[in-house]
């Protein structure tokens, strides 16, 4: 079965680390850009039953409440499971109770929010808008609109900060309370502010040492540790990204988005102009059963408990120890094999992208 993501390319405020696809938010641009989201998904949905929609961005709170209306009823036209995942991103500074409501009121019943830090200094270098105070008030707001799946991205590894920094803002996300954590440690993008500032990265050894608190404090506070950067309370992994990470196909509707279908991956064009004239598509490419093996150990390993080799061999009618160089990284233990799983174990998973090339 599979999901969708739509892609939301506005925001109030461009933060200096991301390279998303997205432009400061203007109302007429917005209704504008429903309408062709509304054509590009008569174009390319097959009627089918989906168990997931998530809505991100770019900032999809920044929409007015016009626009968000309308975007909920164009979503009506795709058929959903009973109890589907609908999971709507929000901005700290965008969440108010006329928010919340229309919200609710359309079946989103998990909310993505872009918490980042709790930190001053932190805040302010990524050109975030709202603080520690605004962070509490806001989630107990959403609590008391009946959101029970919540979910905060947590960015770390930030030349401002230090180990002590980065404690202080896991002691208060765990204060929180919430059902999901997704941790990032600080990438230097191009074509981002900290791009052009010429912003350099913490070193290694430390980025590391953040991640290895992360991963210690949060399992000892029960949460999952089920893929690279997201924890989980039981029974509150993220069915949408749990597409992605299995190799499962999903659309990937709006400007700049990336879908699977039909055994076609493709891209959607980032181009505004084109995009309101219909031209969608920027790239499609139908993928060959040995790239899908490869994305099938890319995306597989990148969950905790790794891949089923059983039915990694049927799906493909090959065998994964003669596909990959698996023998080699067993005996060095940069992977194991409990009980037909392949996976990367916990102290190697920092370094997953090595092991991959690798193997590979």
């Amino acid at each position: 079965m599979r999901s969708v993501y739509v892609h939301i390319p506005f925001c109030k405020s461009i933060c200096s680390y991301c390279d998303f696809c997205k432009f400061l938010y203007k109302d007429t641009w917005a209704s504008a850009y429903l309408d062709y989201l509304d054509k590009e998904i008569d174009e390319y949905y097959e009627n089918d039953i989906v168990k997931s929609i998530y809505i991100g961005g770019g900032t999809p709170s920044s929409l007015s409440l016009e626009n968000i209306s309308k975007l909920f009823k164009i979503l009506l036209k795709i058929k959903r499971t009973t109890g589907a995942e609908i999971t709507f991103e929000c901005n700290i500074n965008d969440i108010n109770k006329e928010l919340l409501t229309i919200l609710k009121e359309n079946g989103v019943n998990r909310l993505s929010i872009g918490v980042e830090s709790f930190n001053k200094k932190n805040l302010e270098f990524m050109n975030r808008k709202h603080n520690k105070k605004d962070i509490f008030n806001k989630i107990k707001l959403c609590r008391t609109h009946g959101f029970k799946n919540i979910n905060v991205d947590l960015i770390y590894a930030l030349p401002t900060e230090n180990i002590l920094v980065l404690m202080n803002d896991v002691r208060n996300i765990l204060k929180l309370g919430i059902e999901h954590i997704s941790t990032y440690s600080l990438i230097i993008e191009d074509h981002t502010m900290l791009y052009y500032n010429k912003v350099k990265p913490i070193n290694e050894e430390l980025d590391y040492k953040m991640y290895k608190y992360i991963c210690r404090k949060l399992r000892k506070k029960g949460y999952n540790h089920y893929e690279v950067s997201n924890f989980a309370k039981k029974g509150f992994q993220s069915i949408h990204n749990l597409t992605y990470w299995n190799n499962l196909e999903y659309y990937g509707f709006g400007l700049g988005s990336h879908g699977y279908i039909n055994d076609m991956r493709y891209e959607n064009t980032r181009n505004f102009n084109k995009y309101l004239k219909g031209e969608f598509r920027f790239n499609e490419l139908l993928v060959s059963n040995q790239e899908e093996m490869e994305n099938e150990l890319i995306l597989g390993l990148r969950k905790l408990e790794g891949i089923n080799i059983h039915e990694f061999n049927n799906k493909f009618g090959k065998d994964i120890f003669h596909a990959f160089k698996i023998d080699e990284a067993l005996k060095k233990g940069y992977l194991k094999l409990e009980n037909n799983m392949l996976f990367i174990p916990e102290n190697k998973i920092y370094v997953m992208n090595e092991i991959i090339n690798m193997i590979m």
